[in-house]
C-alpha cells in the first residue's frame, strides 16, 4: 500500500519532542471486527458472518501498519479491540504488531472473550510481548448476561483470569455493564463482589446505553433506568474503592499503576493512528476514520489506496473545549476558572484545579457541556 491522501500531514512527525518522562505518548489502535455472536446493545463495527475474511483482513492490517510504521513516531501504547480479538489467531496480530515502532516498556492490550481464553492463546500473546488483557465479563449473573445477549457462561471467567495470570499476562482489567433489565441491586453486588475476588487490576463499568440500530433499542421495555444506573454506579465506587482501586476516570477504577496508559491518552487529546476498518485516527487536531466494512477496507489495501473515509478538523476553540471536556473526565480535573459558579458545587477545588465529585461524575455531562474555554 502506498501513501494515501494527507500522509505527509497526518504521518510526517519523526521530529518527537521529549519529555522530562520520555517521548510524547502515540498509540496505535487495531480493530478486529469478527465475533462469534452479536449482543444486543451493541453498535459497534462487528460482524458475526465475515469469519472467512479473517485472513485477508489480518494481512491487510499488517500491510497498512507497514505503511504507518514508515513514519510513525515511536509507539507507546496499542489496543486491540473489536469486535472480539481472540477470535483471531495470537500469531496474526502479532505479525501486524511486529510492523511498528514499538517503544521499549509499550502497553499492549488485547481483548478478550472469557470463553476464547486459552493457555495457548494467551501464552502466545504473552510471549509476542502482550502485558494488558481486557476481558469482556460484563455481569456474573447467567440472567443477567441474557439479559443483555451475552452467550459467554460466567463460571469461565475464574478460570479465565487465572489462565491468563499463568501466561504472565502483567495487567488485567474486568470490563462490566450495569443497568440491564431486570438486574437487581443484589445481583450487581454478586458480579462486583465475584470480579473483586479475582484481584483484578484495572476494572471499567459502564451503564448500559441504548444505541439506534440495535436490538435493544426496538424493544423498550429493556431500556435502563437512570435512576437504577445511578444507584448502582455509587455501589460500584464503594466497593472498588475498599478494595483497592481508585476512580480516576468516571468509568474507570485502577490499581495505583494499573491506569490505562492508552486509554489516558484519549482522554489526553493526544495522537493515535487506527487500524482496520470503522478504526478512528488522531493526529495534530486532525480526526480521520476508515471504511467501514472489512470488504471495502481489504479492497483499498489491496488497490494501494487510501482506506480513509472521511475526516474533521475541530477549530481552536473547539479543540480547547474538547480538552477540557476530555480532562473534567479524569482525576487530572480542569483548571478551576473553567468552572461556572452554576456547576461548582459538583467539583472539589485544590491546587488550582477543579475535580468532579462523586455526584459530579454522575452529572458529568452537565458540567461538561457548561466549561469555559479560554480565549474561545
Amino acid at each position: 500500500m502506498g501513501p494515501g491522501p494527507h500522509s505527509d500531514e497526518l504521518l510526517g512527525r519523526r521530529a518527537i519532542q521529549l519529555s522530562q518522562t520520555g517521548r510524547v505518548p502515540f498509540g496505535i489502535y487495531l480493530h478486529v471486527p469478527f465475533c462469534a455472536s452479536r449482543c444486543d446493545y451493541c453498535a459497534f463495527a462487528t460482524w458475526t458472518d465475515r469469519h472467512h475474511l479473517i485472513d485477508d483482513y489480518l494481512d491487510a492490517c499488517r500491510r497498512q501498519a507497514a505503511t504507518v510504521a514508515a513514519d510513525c513516531p515511536p509507539v507507546t501504547s496499542v489496543f486491540v479491540g473489536g469486535g472480539t480479538p481472540s477470535q483471531v489467531p495470537p500469531d496474526a496480530l502479532l505479525a501486524i504488531l511486529a510492523e511498528l515502532p514499538l517503544e521499549a516498556g509499550v502497553e499492549i492490550t488485547v481483548e478478550c472473550n472469557p470463553d476464547d481464553v486459552t493457555a495457548a492463546f494467551v501464552g502466545g500473546l504473552a510471549a509476542g510481548g502482550v502485558n494488558r488483557v481486557s476481558m469482556g465479563v460484563q455481569s456474573m449473573v447467567p440472567s443477567v448476561l441474557r439479559s443483555l445477549g451475552r452467550t459467554h457462561d460466567p463460571a469461565h471467567v475464574s478460570a479465565a483470569v487465572k489462565t491468563a495470570r499463568a501466561a504472565g499476562i502483567a495487567d488485567l482489567n474486568l470490563d462490566l455493564i450495569y443497568g440491564a433489565a431486570g438486574e437487581s441491586p443484589d445481583d450487581w453486588t454478586t458480579t462486583l463482589d465475584a470480579v473483586l475476588a479475582l484481584g483484578p487490576d484495572h476494572v471499567s463499568a459502564y451503564g448500559l446505553t441504548v444505541e439506534p440500530g440495535t436490538p435493544l433499542w426496538d424493544d423498550p421495555s429493556r431500556h435502563p433506568d437512570d435512576d437504577d444506573q445511578a444507584d448502582k454506579y455509587v455501589l460500584a465506587d464503594d466497593q472498588l474503592a475498599a478494595s483497592g482501586l481508585e476512580s480516576y476516570e468516571v468509568s474507570n477504577w485502577a490499581r495505583p499503576g494499573h491506569e490505562c496508559r492508552h486509554n489516558l491518552l484519549y482522554w489526553r487529546q493526544q495522537d493515535y493512528i487506527g487500524l482496520g476498518c470503522a478504526a478512528h485516527s488522531h493526529v495534530d487536531g486532525r480526526r480521520w476514520w476508515s471504511v467501514r466494512t472489512p470488504e471495502r477496507f481489504i479492497a483499498a489495501i489491496a488497490d494501494g489506496a487510501s482506506p480513509e473515509a472521511g475526516s474533521e478538523r475541530l477549530d481552536p476553540p473547539g479543540r480547547r473545549l474538547e480538552a477540557l471536556q476530555l480532562a473534567l473526565r479524569t482525576s487530572d480535573g480542569v483548571p478551576a476558572d473553567a468552572v461556572p459558579e452554576e456547576v461548582a458545587h459538583l467539583v472539589d477545588v485544590r491546587g488550582g484545579r477543579a475535580r468532579l465529585t462523586r455526584d459530579g461524575r454522575l452529572l458529568a455531562n452537565e458540567v461538561a457541556v457548561r466549561l469555559r474555554v479560554e480565549g474561545g
